[in-house]
């Protein structure tokens, strides 16, 4: 699996995989908990190392699942501690200079870990952002955290964001949504991005899956051997400085999606990948979901 590094600064230690596991939706239902963790389970046993989830899904339901699905792995000795990265997000409403560090509290005690490796803001809220950042780089002291980032943030927030907290530890990622449907990011954000070193991580990297439907996808993704979404995802992250982290619960879909992380594509399939999905020539409004 390929990995991204962080910028200078922005804390020591582990890489993050450029494929990840999605929990969002995870842990909302008890009926259904037994399931996600042994989804997750068997996202570890078939190799996936980076796991994200945040204090929104489920309430903490999301953390919880991924915090049992863990600790049993850790146990069966499946895995080692060093070679998972956890991400995990806070409320905006939670982002405080003393609201921060409870939240970050709660989720290591659902998560059952001494430490995140990657803590993002979820959102840009009405705590001030430098009270935000000061927080944050507090946890990375006090070794909570290994480092830290935000979510959902646009060109002209990483802007405003740049300037804060120097002295202290960077920011390491951004997290957006960013697929083929999707390319408003590669306009001027993650430009901006890898100027600074800093990853970009996708979120609904298959639009939700409406990807794996796409017709002119799925032809193309035939003359390859390969599905429409695996299509899709293998595009995003043949991006440059680009992870993603699509949600998958049933053991085919982990499957598909793990073996995207080894599809390389040459220019010419990412030339009819372009013209199915162009790119975009002008500046658009960050979406979210």
């Amino acid at each position: 699996m390929r990995t991204l590094s962080f910028p200078q600064g922005a804390g020591n230690g582990n890489e993050m995989p450029v494929l990840g596991l999605g929990t969002w939706r995870m842990g909302e239902a008890a009926g259904r908990r037994q399931a996600e963790v042994a989804a997750v389970r068997e996202a570890i046993a078939l190799g996936y190392r980076l796991i994200d989830t945040a204090e929104m899904y489920g309430e903490g339901g999301a953390e919880t699942v991924v915090g049992q699905a863990v600790a049993e792995a850790l146990r069966a000795s499946e895995v080692r501690r060093d070679e998972l990265f956890i991400v995990s997000k806070v409320y905006p409403h939670n982002a405080s200079r003393r609201g921060t560090p409870e939240a970050c509290e709660r989720s290591l005690k659902r998560l059952g870990l001494d430490a995140i490796d990657l803590y993002l803001l979820h959102w840009r809220g009405s705590h001030p952002l430098a009270e935000t950042v000061d927080a944050l780089q507090a946890l990375v002291a006090r070794g909570r955290i290994a480092r830290w980032g935000v979510s959902n943030f646009d060109t002209d927030d990483m802007e405003e964001l740049a300037p804060l907290g120097q002295g202290g530890p960077a920011c390491a990622a951004n997290q957006v949504y960013l697929s083929l449907g999707e390319r408003g990011p590669e306009f001027s954000l993650l430009p901006w991005q890898r100027e600074r070193g800093i990853p970009l991580m996708a979120y609904s990297p298959i639009d939700q899956g409406a990807l794996a439907g796409d017709e002119g996808l799925a032809e193309l993704a035939a003359e390859l051997g390969v599905s429409a979404a695996q299509l899709a995802l293998a595009a995003v992250i043949a991006r440059p400085g680009v992870a993603a982290i699509p949600k998958a619960v049933g053991s085919a879909h982990l499957k598909e999606n793990f073996a995207a992380a080894s599809l390389a594509l040459d220019a010419g399939v990412l030339a009819k990948l372009d013209r199915l999905h162009p790119p975009p020539k002008r500046k658009t409004a960050l979406a979210m979901i």
